[in-house]
Formats: structure tokens, C-alpha cells, sequence
């Protein structure tokens, strides 16, 4: 008898939880099938989710197809000039002329590379590729060899726009250069030495780099694709072969092997467009010439800011002086925007179309105030 109530208690203790636990999970197998999860389905999940972040994060075994669909847009542009020496009163005597083997003229030839943007034959290639020229021949990707005319030219960002007398182009598709990603795989293409059309690759380094002294306007994507003497004014390409930039220099000092930059696309179509239309790239001005404010400028002069423009001098009757700006003013923020540094107050200022307004914080010794000046038209090479 005592055995029997024991077993009943026992039962009733732990056996009816048991048998309840196993009941409910037997229920819910039912009603969800998904837990119903073997050793070999784990697996295939596990597989699945490794080959999902795989595919995430690998790129594409070539980039064959890029070159192929970017290549063809890529022309080779070899330049002659002609430099004329000054005579000298004895050499017009034959005698003299042959004694010294007096040459007139002394042709010098150079090469670089371009990139045809539109299908009507506008090509862009760097300012100093074609600088002070007296010939452009354009080899096409085809063979053909054509002659270039100059269409116009910007130093400000070492551009200028050729035009073919060609039928039958491909143009570059234009990619998003803002979208750039510092470890996006890029390629060089161009003309290095003269060798014939070359890829080289590599990732992008950095975006906006500015500040070294190459050009006025400095927005420059870095990589470290192999960019070498003729590669100037070629394309800088994305992995699907859309144009990121204009390769246009290298860093030179020893040890910079590796340290390329381009012209953002975006600027090159700017600069592109407005040589085509206007002649000339159309900028803002505002007529007044500022240095960078640092910390140890504020802190000496005790000002109640450490970044700014200070204003050195301004242009009589131009958009800054019509606007009450003066000397030893600090420009703190423009369009709302701290200023950081000089480039890219002096490219903010420029991407403003003339007759646009320019909202400008001022500081004038303790002072803080807002002034609106209307953006004048930046002067050629100013």
C-alpha cells in the first residue's frame, strides 16, 4: 500500500509535467514543421548563409567586361609642336649654316591619352597634353587615326575638350563618382609611353583630395592604379566599366609609387558642357582673396573662432565689395556650411552660377553678422 501511494506521487510529481512537456512539443512541431530541423538541414543552412556573405563581399574573377565595354572609348593622342629658334645675322650665310648644321625648326613630339564623351566626337583629355601644340593626331581605338582641333581649354582643373571630324564613336558611360567608395576596385586605362592601350588596376585610395597645389579646383579621386607618362587624360573606370574620373597625375617624390589621381566625372561633364556652350567654363566669383584661418592665428589675435577665411583684400566693385565685405573680415560660413579650408570654400563658391545668391557669415572683431552677396562671373585664370 505504501509503494502504490510512493508510485502515485512520483507520478504525480514528475510524470505528469513530463508527459505534459512532451505533448506540447509535439503540438508545436506539428503546427510549425520549421522546427522539425535534422543535423544534415542545419548544415545546408549554414552552407547557405556562408555562401550568402561570401557572394556579398567577393567581386568579380575579371573585369573583362568592363575593359570591353570602356575600352573602346579610349583614344591615344599624340601632339607635335614646333619650336622655332631665333637666327643669328651670320647664319642667313649658307656658309655658316652648313659649318654649324643650323637647324630652323626643332619638332617635338608627345603623347597622351583621351576620352570620347559624346558620340558627335567631343574628347576630353587633359590641359597639358595639348597645351602650346602646333598638331593632335587621335588614334581610335579601331585603328583609325584622325586629326583633333581644340574646342577650348580650363587650367583651372588641366582639362580641355578636342573635337573629331568622325562618324561612328562610342562614347563612355558616365558612372557616380560621389558614390566612390574608398576600396572599390578601379581601373587606368590609357596610353603609358606610348606603348598602346594599357590596363592597369587597382582600389580607390581616398575621394576630395585637395590642396596639392596640381590644379585651382582640386577634387581629386586617389588610387594606386598604375598611372604613368602617357596615361594623362585617360579614364579611371569602375568594376562595370562606367567612367569614375580623368587620370591626370601622380605623386612624384620618392617612395610614391602607388599614388594616382583623377577628375571626378561629375566635373568633367561640368567642364565639358560649358566649354561646349558658353567657350569657356562659366564659375561664381566673389572678388576678394582669403587665407585659411588656423588656431594659432586665432589664438594670437584672441578672435572667438579658430576656422574661417580671413579676407586680405577685396576687389573694388566686385560681388564682395557691393556686399559690405572688408578687409580683416573672417568668413565663417557660406550657403550655411563652416568653412574648413580654402579649396573647397574657393569650389563652393565656384559651383555658384553668377547672379545666384551667396549667404556669407561674417565676423568683424567681435561681431557676428550675415551679409548676401550676388555671385559674380569667376575671370579666366583667376
Amino acid at each position: 500500500m505504501l509503494d502504490r501511494q510512493k508510485t502515485d506521487w512520483l507520478f504525480n510529481f514528475i510524470g505528469k509535467p513530463v508527459l505534459m512537456g512532451l505533448f506540447v512539443a509535439a503540438m508545436l512541431m506539428l503546427v510549425f514543421p520549421e522546427f522539425r530541423i535534422s543535423p544534415d538541414s542545419r548544415d545546408l543552412i549554414d552552407e547557405q548563409e556562408q555562401s550568402s556573405r561570401l557572394d556579398k563581399w567577393s567581386g568579380p574573377v575579371s573585369y573583362a567586361s568592363a575593359v570591353s565595354r570602356a575600352a573602346p572609348s579610349v583614344v591615344n593622342i599624340y601632339t607635335r609642336k614646333v619650336n622655332r629658334a631665333s637666327q643669328h645675322p651670320l647664319l642667313k650665310d649658307p656658309f655658316f649654316r652648313r659649318l654649324y648644321n643650323y637647324q630652323q625648326q626643332r619638332i617635338q613630339s608627345s603623347l597622351g591619352s583621351g576620352v570620347i564623351m559624346q558620340e558627335d566626337g567631343f574628347v576630353v583629355t587633359n590641359n597639358h597634353v595639348v597645351d602650346d601644340v602646333d598638331e593632335i593626331l587621335v588614334l581610335l581605338y579601331d585603328g583609325r587615326e584622325v586629326p583633333a582641333v581644340i574646342v577650348g581649354t580650363d587650367p583651372e582643373t588641366d582639362l580641355a575638350v578636342l573635337k573629331l571630324q568622325v562618324d561612328q564613336v562610342q562614347p563612355i558611360s558616365v558612372g557616380e563618382p560621389a558614390q566612390a567608395k574608398i576600396g572599390d576596385v578601379v581601373l587606368a586605362i590609357g596610353n603609358p609611353y606610348g606603348v598602346g592601350q594599357t590596363v592597369t588596376q587597382g582600389i580607390v585610395s581616398a575621394t576630395g583630395r585637395n590642396g596639392l597645389g596640381l590644379n585651382t579646383f582640386e577634387n581629386f579621386i586617389q588610387t594606386d592604379a598604375d598611372i604613368n607618362p602617357g596615361n594623362s587624360g585617360g579614364a579611371l573606370i569602375d568594376a562595370y566599366g562606367n567612367l569614375l574620373g580623368i587620370n591626370t597625375a601622380t605623386l612624384t617624390r620618392s617612395g610614391s609609387a602607388g599614388i594616382g589621381f583623377a577628375i571626378p566625372a561629375d566635373a568633367v561633364e561640368k567642364v565639358l558642357n560649358d566649354i561646349i556652350q558658353y567657350g569657356r567654363v562659366i564659375r561664381g566669383w566673389l572678388g576678394m582673396d582669403a587665407f585659411p584661418l588656423t588656431p594659432q592665428i586665432a589664438n594670437q589675435l584672441k578672435l572667438g573662432v579658430s576656422q574661417g577665411l580671413w579676407v586680405q583684400s577685396v576687389v573694388n566693385g566686385g560681388p564682395a565689395f557691393r556686399a559690405n565685405i572688408r578687409p580683416r573680415d573672417i568668413v565663417i560660413s557660406i550657403n550655411g556650411m563652416p568653412v574648413t579650408d580654402r579649396h573647397s570654400s574657393v569650389s563652393q563658391i565656384a559651383e555658384v552660377m553668377p547672379g545666384r545668391l551667396i549667404e556669407l557669415e561674417i565676423l568683424r572683431e567681435t561681431e557676428t553678422f550675415t551679409v548676401t552677396a550676388v555671385a559674380g562671373s569667376r575671370p579666366p585664370s583667376q
